[in-house]
C-alpha cells in the first residue's frame, strides 16, 4: 500500500501519552499528507485541543492517558461528530459502551494498518 498522499488535507489529533509511540504516529500520518495536531498525552490537553480547534477530520485516541481514561475524550468525539479510532494494548475490551463501533488497533500496530484504518473511517466504513 503507498500512503504518500493518502492523508492528504485531513487534520487528525493524536492523543496518545507514551512520546515515542506519539511521534512515530506523527511520522507515520506526515508521512501519508496528513496534518497533525497535538499529540495530546493527557485527557485534559486532548479535550482543550478539541474545543480550540475549528476543524478536527479524525482523532487517533489511546484509551490509557498517564493512567486515565480516555472516554471522556471519546464522548467529546462523539458530541462533535468526529470519527475516532482507539490505541489499546488491551485489544477489544478497551472500548464499550456507545463508542462499540469505534475501530480499535492493538499496540503494537502496523503504519500502513494505521493509515488504511483512518481512511476506511474517512470513507465512512466504519460504523
Amino acid at each position: 500500500m503507498t500512503m504518500s498522499g493518502t492523508l492528504v488535507g485531513r487534520r487528525i489529533l493524536v492523543v496518545e501519552d507514551e512520546m515515542l509511540v506519539a511521534m512515530s504516529i506523527e511520522d507515520t500520518l506526515v508521512d501519508a499528507g496528513g496534518e497533525v495536531i497535538g499529540p495530546a498525552s493527557t485527557v485534559a490537553r486532548a479535550l482543550g485541543l478539541l474545543q480550540e480547534e475549528t476543524k478536527i477530520d479524525a482523532v487517533v485516541l489511546d484509551m490509557n492517558l498517564q493512567g486515565h481514561s480516555g472516554l471522556p475524550v471519546a464522548d467529546a468525539c462523539d458530541e462533535r461528530a468526529i470519527p475516532f479510532l482507539v490505541l489499546s494494548g488491551y485489544g477489544d475490551t478497551a472500548l464499550s459502551g456507545t463508542h462499540h463501533a469505534a475501530p480499535i488497533l492493538s499496540k503494537p500496530f502496523a503504519s500502513a494498518v494505521l493509515v488504511k484504518t483512518l481512511t476506511t473511517l474517512f470513507d465512512g466504513k466504519c460504523s
